[in-house]
């Protein structure tokens, strides 16, 4: 089933050249279904980019959503147009004067991992966000720094400064294959990390409402979540594409950054040889497990009755 986003948004035309299903807002509105209603808080600079990223993750389950974008009310990125904002994006005040619920939340990473939380110009309100999901949406999944931001406020594990920045492809394991997140993955796979910080692994292992799902060697906790589901944490960027790690090495050397190449990336460790795709499937898997089995399985029919 399709993702029913309108035809105007440009992840529209990128998914349909991939002939991924999506499905526009007014033919969506003829079916008599319940689809889930899904929102996105978008704190990535490249909108745009992570939009179609992640729909196209969504649009390959058989669950027919509704996808709603947030952007921050605090602060202004500076990467993508305003005339986007505008057209496609909700703020959060929005959403809450309106009285709306969602059956599932995704919060993406954000470049502010290196920042204390509070210096966060957007802090606040996405403390306000997670205060207000708690009792109006199901189940959330977190993001790279949203899944460090999330573990902080939930259950008071905090982040520390790596030597140097992680960045490349790495194998985690899994854990407890039992778990539904986890259903249908193979023993170990790969994924990308991007990140100056980490969680604290070891209290996440000592948390008891945590479950500690996948984790890798070199890259540490991949994916946890809470015992009910209604929090899940990926400490990677399974959405990425294959050439984001090259665009990302390639912005931040071109700011004079004292930056290693990604691990694990290049082919033959050539730098700007791009890999082919290596995670995809694994995402997938893991994006289609959560919004069946932690969203569409669990979540009330009558939305609203959501506490």
């Amino acid at each position: 089933m399709p993702v029913n986003i309108s035809r105007r948004l440009p992840a529209y035309a990128a998914l349909e050249r991939e002939n991924v299903f999506v499905m526009p807002d007014d033919r969506a509105a003829l079916q008599d279904i319940r689809p889930l209603e899904l929102a996105i808080l978008n704190l990535m600079p490249n909108k745009i980019d992570t939009e179609t990223q992640l729909l196209r993750l969504i649009a390959n389950s058989p669950l027919q959503s509704n996808v709603v974008l947030l952007r921050t009310e605090t602060y202004d990125p500076k990467n993508t147009p305003i005339e986007h904002l505008r057209a496609f994006y909700h703020t959060f005040d929005e959403i809450k004067t309106a009285g709306a619920k969602f059956d599932g939340l995704i919060i993406t990473g954000a470049p502010v991992e290196t920042m204390e939380f509070a210096d966060v110009a957007y802090w606040q309100e996405l403390k306000d966000v997670l205060a207000w999901a708690e009792h109006n949406v199901y189940s959330t999944l977190y993001i790279c720094w949203a899944a460090q931001a999330g573990l902080y406020l939930h259950y008071g594990i905090g982040k520390s400064p790596l030597p140097r920045k992680l960045s490349g492809i790495f194998e985690h394991r899994v854990l407890d294959k039992t778990d539904p997140l986890t259903r249908g993955f193979d023993d170990s796979f790969a994924a990308p990390h991007s990140r100056y910080t980490e969680s604290d692994s070891a209290a996440m292992h000592r948390e008891r409402r945590l479950k500690v799902l996948a984790e890798s060697d070199e890259a540490g906790v991949y994916l946890s979540c809470s015992d009910d589901h209604r929090h899940v944490f990926v400490f990677g960027h399974g959405e990425y594409d294959a050439d984001t790690l090259d665009a990302e090495y390639r912005r931040d050397t071109a700011k004079g950054l004292d930056i290693a190449p990604p691990q694990h990336y290049y082919v033959n460790g050539r730098i700007g040889e791009v890999p082919p795709l290596s995670w995809r499937a694994h995402q997938s898997l893991l994006v289609g497990n959560w919004l069946n089995y932690c969203v569409y399985q669990a979540t009330p029919y009558d939305i609203h009755k959501i506490v």
